[in-house]
C-alpha cells in the first residue's frame, strides 16, 4: 500500500466511524497474478500500523463467486451482456484502422462494438473463435449521471469512456465492475469513498446496479495524491509505500497527521486516527489534490 491508498483508507475510516457506521474490509483477490498471500498480509499489516480497524472478518471476493455468477446470468438473460471474442489486439487494430476512432488520452481504446448483436449465444461465439468469450455490458447511447458528494453531479457518455465494458473475463472470472457491484450489495454497503480516478467506474457500476435492481450507494470520490512535481502517486509505489516509509523511521502518527492536514484538520502531536474523529466532517473532504511532502 502506498500513501495515496492509505489516505483513502483513513478518509473512509473517519467517515464511517464519525457516522457510527460499520466498515467492511474486502480483499479483491480475483487477479491471480496479484492475489498472493504476502500481498494480502502486507495490506493487513499496513492497516494495523495505521490503527484502522474493521467490522467482521476480512472478506475475500473469491469466496463468494456464486452471487456474482448468478448476477452475470441474470444480466445475460436480460440482454445487458453479450459475448465478445475480440482480443485486445483486435480492438486496437480496429481503432488504428483507416477511419477508426476511439483512442483515449490514457492510451486505452473505446471498444468499437464489433461483437454487439453478432452472436445468438455464447456457444456460437466460442465456436467461431475457437476459444472462450468474454461478456461485455452494453452501455446506453444516453449519458449516465453520477451524483457525488464531493465532485458534484457529473455526466458520462460511456461510449466515449471505453464503450461496452467487460463484465466477465475469458477465464470465467468476474471483471472488476461486476464483482464490486455484487459484493457491495452482498455486504450492504451504503457509502463508497475512494479516489476520483474511479468516478467513471461509478457510472458503469450504476448501470449494473440498475439492471440488477440494486440500490446505488452514496458516492464520495476524493482527488488523488500527487507528488511535488505534479505526478500521480497512484502510478508509482517505491519510496511512497508504507513499508518503505516505516523502514525509514516514519511513525504512523506522522502519516495520519499529514492526511488530517490535507483535509483541513488541525494536526495533533503523536495522535492516533481515533483522536481525529471529533474534528472530522464530510464537509472537510477535499476538492483539490493533496501534495505528498507538503
Amino acid at each position: 500500500m502506498h500513501v495515496g491508498h492509505a489516505r483513502s483508507f483513513l478518509l473512509a475510516w473517519w467517515s464511517a466511524r464519525s457516522q457510527f457506521g460499520e466498515l467492511a474490509l474486502r480483499i479483491e483477490d480475483l487477479d491471480r497474478l496479484r492475489a498472493r498471500e504476502e500481498w494480502r498480509e502486507g495490506i493487513l499489516e499496513d492497516l494495523r500500523w495505521l490503527g484502522i480497524d474493521w467490522d467482521g472478518e476480512v472478506e475475500l471476493q473469491s469466496e463468494h463467486l456464486e452471487a456474482t455468477l448468478a448476477a452475470a446470468s441474470k444480466l445475460l438473460l436480460g440482454g445487458h451482456l453479450y459475448p465478445c471474442i475480440c482480443s485486445r489486439s483486435d480492438v486496437r487494430d480496429a481503432v488504428n484502422a483507416p477511419h477508426g476512432d476511439g483512442l483515449l488520452s490514457n492510451g486505452e481504446v473505446n471498444y468499437p462494438g464489433t461483437c454487439r448483436g453478432r452472436f445468438r449465444s455464447i456457444e456460437e461465439a466460442e465456436q467461431v473463435a475457437g476459444r472462450s468469450a468474454t461478456l461485455r455490458f452494453q452501455v446506453p447511447d444516453e449519458p449516465v449521471v453520477v451524483v457525488d458528494a464531493v465532485c458534484g453531479t457529473r455526466s458520462f457518455s460511456l461510449r466515449d469512456y471505453g464503450g461496452d465494458f467487460v463484465a466477465m473475463r475469458r477465464d470465467a472470472q468476474p471483471a472488476y465492475q461486476l464483482g464490486v457491484v455484487v459484493e457491495d450489495a452482498r455486504l450492504g454497503v451504503t457509502e463508497v469513498l475512494r479516489g476520483d480516478d474511479l468516478l467513471v467506474s461509478a457510472a458503469r457500476q450504476q448501470l449494473i446496479q440498475g439492471a440488477l435492481g440494486l440500490a446505488t450507494p452514496r458516492w464520495l470520490h476524493v482527488p488523488l495524491v500527487h507528488g511535488v512535481l505534479g505526478e500521480r502517486l497512484e502510478k508509482r509505489a517505491g519510496s511512497t509505500s508504507l513499508a518503505e516509509l516505516r523502514s525509514n523511521g516514519m511513525l504512523a502518527s506522522d502519516l495520519i497527521a499529514w492526511v488530517a492536514r490535507s483535509v483541513g484538520m488541525e494536526p495533533l502531536p503523536k495522535a492516533s486516527a481515533q483522536a481525529y474523529l471529533p474534528q472530522f466532517s464530510l464537509d472537510k473532504l477535499p476538492k483539490d489534490v493533496a501534495i505528498w511532502g507538503c
